[in-house]
């Protein structure tokens, strides 16, 4: 299932911080791209090194963020970006949205981290913060609609489903993983878990605080 859009009837405000974001995510890929493994190797989050020196190594917890794999990575991280965090902007508001962004993806980061300290793969993408987006997401707008791409046909689904759908999938790949370390293909599916899971914590205490 690709989701192409959701139902943005109750957004109330221009969801500027979530398009900063995009174009970040964007220029930061052209500069990757230009400056080629050289500076993968700079500004990615790569366990073993930032455990050797943290201090050193601190800004790639957030460089990293900024940082794809290829075009696929990128774009598909974009869309679930663009379709998803204008709801979660427009609930928290910009700035709260941007720290919340920002933790989430340092928890996934560091989830990542727990799971595989000694690994020498360069961590980088967007998707443990964007994580954190569908676990509010979920939380905020349970029976919200979302339009997907099921096999051939386009079709309205509540965002429980894809979304829990979304989610079933990585903790399953996580688990082939955990039993094989070549079987994730070098995605850090803990970092996608970590970051729903910080999303979704902090989006609770979020509807605790104005309820």
């Amino acid at each position: 299932m690709i989701p192409l859009s959701d139902d943005n009837s109750t957004r109330k405000t221009t969801p500027v911080v979530t398009y900063v974001l995009i174009t970040l995510n964007v220029l930061f890929f052209f500069l990757e791209m230009g400056g080629g493994e050289e500076f993968v190797k700079q500004w990615a989050f790569t366990p073993r090194r930032f455990l050797a020196n943290p201090g050193a190594d601190f800004i790639t917890i957030f460089t990293s963020m900024f940082m794809h794999a290829g075009i696929a990575h990128l774009l598909g991280n974009m869309l679930y970006l663009w379709i998803f965090g204008d709801n979660v902007e427009d609930r928290l508001g910009k700035l709260p949205f941007l720290i919340f962004y920002l933790v989430c993806g340092i928890a996934a980061t560091f989830s990542q981290l727990a799971f595989d300290p000694q690994s020498d793969l360069p961590n980088v993408g967007a998707s443990g913060a964007i994580a954190g987006i569908l676990g509010a997401y979920i939380l905020f707008f349970p029976s919200g609609k979302v339009n997907v791409l099921f096999i051939s046909s386009i079709v309205q689904l509540s965002s429980l489903i894809v979304i829990g759908f979304w989610f079933l999938l990585q903790f399953i790949s996580s688990m082939g993983a955990a039993s094989d370390a070549e079987g994730s293909g070098g995605v850090a599916y803990m970092a996608h878990i970590g970051g729903f899971i910080a999303g979704m914590i902090i989006a609770l205490f979020f509807k605790k605080s104005t309820a």
